[in-house]
């Protein structure tokens, strides 16, 4: 059989997990927001017949959004997560290897399914998920990632095709490579695009029967490697398993400026208390923390300051303890107050990289840390967290979740109605 992998999306994924649980969201334009209410992230397609771009300022839509009678929804990343759990679970009933791209879309391994039957799986693919998740999905397939990203792509912009297009049908893949255009190819950007269309590249088949030699030259390997994915030879590995994580961060807009260290200080620890939890949940660690803080360029008439330090600890470590006092250090060692006015921050975060799986660290001969007494505090810290929500128990450092009032703003946000219990929502006979 021949090697296919099929691409599935949730169509304007946010958005339709707003719909999932209020039926009256049907039909209607819907939009959400980035953090802090800033920027339109996702919009539904009766949003964007009004209009409205990816990426657009909400204060430059709100009154246009209150008279068309757009429904605006804050960033709920929690629920947004958790329907993407579920969809991931009902792919994995149909394909031996799942690979999870993003949040709202997957790789699926079809090269055990007959070529005849695929378009048709594909098809009981999409309604079983709208069935038991509620939401709506594209399926692209073709023998190698591009072209299964480029079959989605076809999919999406052409009702008649149901949701499904197959690339590994050498009909198929021969008539729809003509009259696509090569942006929208993955992995191509605006200067990718110039460089392409100054060769005479306008269609996707264009790029196909391109010598790679010259592409190369003008695109590095990645171009090289596109033509070739294009004529259906494979050149991007099917990763049923996630990359071990190299790095992570923290960082979050403030939904107000903040001027003194106290808040500053608590900003950070609750930011090590988060990094802590990724670390612990793929049993990593690290021997650094670099806290950065800066000021906002939108601020206009006040000077710009941006902070940011490296604090080494003595051994690797994913203890939220440990994290937070070296965290602590770096703004202490970093903070200025003795301007009048004081300093607006506008940002702030923690990152470290260069991660280790913790139990394979190297410990340090002077100033070891605890590890006996910190697991287990820290796994009772995660369980409570686990049953109870997020920011159920959390250092006194990093303050009391409702008292944050540098956090970020959510003022639109829909209940969390999956993983909040006082959030579930609630049947009226």
């Amino acid at each position: 059989m021949t090697r296919a992998v099929a691409l599935i999306d949730g169509n304007s994924f946010y958005c339709s997990c707003e719909r999932v649980f209020d039926p009256k969201l049907d039909r209607v334009p819907v939009v959400v927001l980035s953090n802090n209410d800033g920027c339109a992230i996702a919009r539904t397609s009766e949003a964007k017949a009004l209009g409205i771009k990816m990426g657009t300022p909400y204060f430059q839509i709100r009154e246009m959004c209150r008279s068309q009678g757009v429904r605006v929804f804050s960033s709920n990343y929690t629920l947004y997560g958790d329907m993407s759990r579920r969809t991931n679970e009902v792919y994995r009933g149909f394909a031996p290897r799942v690979e999870i791209y993003s949040i709202d879309e997957s790789f699926l391994d079809l090269s055990d399914v007959r070529e005849g039957e695929r378009v048709e799986l594909a098809r009981d693919l999409r309604a079983t998920v709208r069935a038991w998740t509620g939401i709506p999905t594209c399926v692209g397939i073709g023998p190698t990632k591009t072209l299964a990203k480029l079959a989605n792509h076809i999919a999406k912009s052409v009702p008649e095709l149901g949701g499904v297009c197959d690339l590994t049908d050498d009909a198929a893949s021969a008539y729809w490579l003509c009259r696509v255009h090569v942006g929208e190819v993955w992995g191509i950007g605006r200067a990718s695009l110039a460089k392409l269309e100054a060769m005479g590249v306008d269609s996707v088949a264009d790029l196909r029967d391109l010598d790679p030699r010259p592409v190369r030259k003008a695109m590095t390997v990645v171009g090289e490697r596109l033509i070739y994915e294009l004529r259906g030879l494979p050149c991007l590995p099917f990763e049923a398993l996630p990359a071990t994580r190299k790095g992570c961060a923290v960082t979050r807009s403030f939904s107000s400026r903040i001027t003194d260290r106290a808040r500053l200080e608590e900003a950070v620890s609750a930011h090590c208390t988060r990094l802590g939890e990724k670390l612990r949940r793929e049993g990593l660690g690290t021997d650094h923390v670099t806290v950065f803080y800066h000021t906002s360029e939108h601020d206009r008439g006040e000077p710009m300051r941006s902070i940011s330090t490296t604090v080494r600890l003595p051994e690797a470590s994913n203890d939220t303890l440990t994290l937070i006092k070296a965290a602590r250090h770096g703004v202490a060692r970093t903070w200025l107050d003795q301007r009048d006015p004081p300093w607006r921050y506008s940002k702030a975060g923690v990152i470290t990289v260069d991660l280790v799986p913790l139990a394979m660290s190297q410990r340090a001969l002077i100033g070891q840390l605890d590890r006996e007494r910190s697991g287990p505090l820290m796994a009772a810290m995660d369980a409570c967290n686990a049953r109870f929500g997020r920011g159920a128990v959390v250092p006194a450092r990093a303050g009391l979740v409702a008292k944050r009032d540098w956090s970020t703003k959510f003022e639109m946000r829909s209940p969390r109605y999956t993983t909040q219990v006082g959030e579930l929502p609630v049947a009226v006979a």
